[in-house]
């Protein structure tokens, strides 16, 4: 595994180049003094970020071993830069296919230093999905997120989304799938999952035992199936599973429901639960971005590794103008570099 030091830096994948990726990653890192942070892509890029935003050339470091990683002293920024650079001029804001084969062998190049145990955790930039899935790299047609990606790349069993913030820290039980598709997708064991991850999420985050939420598909969870029947057939039977699995993993967590979306997120907000598990993406992310834009972190469960990213988009209609805000990366790191203390 390398000596200590090794095991705590974070691998930083930046993102869309021609998004704020970059500028968040190489500003956050920059703040972070205490942590030690390896950001992989271009090396030119960065570089250029870095002057930019006024980050001085001497605390980037470019590392391309373990040792050298272990050896990164605080306040250094390493660069870990992938064999081939960037093609052509780089436009802000107007990302082209090169761009989206570049995300793809980034995320999959940090993904390698954290499951190399080179570093401790990824952390990840936002992406453009679109523009990786139509970029003609190998694998990208099948892109449809960081969370997906990870599954298959690493051989996860089950993967669930999950968002940690001030406010709100919820998982889903489905994740990027159009709404049509969304009731046939929520099963027992899906539900299951969500709930016994999200448990163990909040047990490491120092809860001992959580209350939890478990939101309902229909308005007014269904109001006994006269407005749909997921919460009897899938949702309830897969929180009974959630309990068994819970108890048999000495993890205790009281699940409660299933209950409106909308009483569910309130009542976590005040401080009633804390957690709420949601059924599909925007049940969760809607309330997360009203209380918590800006600062909550997107967390990956069921991986081998650690993975946090931030809890938005690629925002190209602010790139290259040095205005991004660093919030959402900071947390994402210092969320990840608690997590990996956790499991150490």
């Amino acid at each position: 595994m390398g000596d200590r030091r090794t095991s705590t830096a974070l691998a930083v994948s930046v993102g869309c180049p021609a998004g704020i990726g970059p500028e968040v990653a190489v500003r956050a890192a920059a703040a972070s003094a205490e942590l030690r942070c390896v950001l992989v892509g271009d090396e030119q890029l960065i570089r250029a970020t870095a002057r930019r935003v006024r980050v001085a050339a001497r605390r980037l470091v470019l590392v391309s071993t373990q040792h050298q990683v272990g050896q990164l002293a605080s306040g250094s920024i390493g660069i870990w830069a992938p064999s081939s650079p960037l093609e052509g001029p780089l436009q802000p804001g107007v990302p082209s296919p090169s761009d989206g084969a570049a995300q793809l062998s980034w995320i999959d190049e940090a993904t390698e230093l954290v499951s190399g145990r080179i570093c401790q955790a990824l952390v990840t930039g936002p992406v453009s999905k679109a523009v990786i899935a139509h970029s003609g790299a190998r694998g990208a047609r099948r892109f449809r997120g960081h969370t997906e990606h990870l599954a298959r790349r690493l051989g996860a069993a089950e993967v669930v989304m999950a968002f940690h913030g001030r406010g709100i820290t919820t998982a889903l039980v489905t994740t990027h799938l159009s709404i049509k598709r969304v009731p046939a997708a929520i099963t027992p064991a899906r539900v299951a999952t969500s709930c016994y991850w999200l448990a163990r999420l909040l047990g490491d985050l120092g809860s001992q035992r959580p209350t939890i939420a478990v939101a309902a598909l229909n308005p007014h969870a269904g109001e006994a199936e006269l407005l749909g029947g997921e919460e009897l057939s899938a949702i309830a039977p897969g929180m009974v599973r959630a309990r068994r699995r819970l108890g048999a993993a000495h993890r205790r967590a009281l699940l409660v429901g299933p209950i409106g979306a909308e009483t569910a997120y309130r009542e976590a907000a005040a401080g009633s639960y804390q957690g709420v598990v949601a059924m599909y993406h925007d049940q969760a992310t809607i309330p997360c971005k009203l209380l918590d834009f800006g600062r909550s972190v997107n967390v990956t469960l069921g991986l081998p590794i650690i993975r946090t990213s931030v809890d938005h988009g690629t925002a190209y209609d602010l790139a290259g103008k040095g205005r991004a805000s660093t919030g959402s990366m900071a947390a994402a790191l210092s969320l990840a570099h608690r997590l990996g203390g956790t499991r150490r």
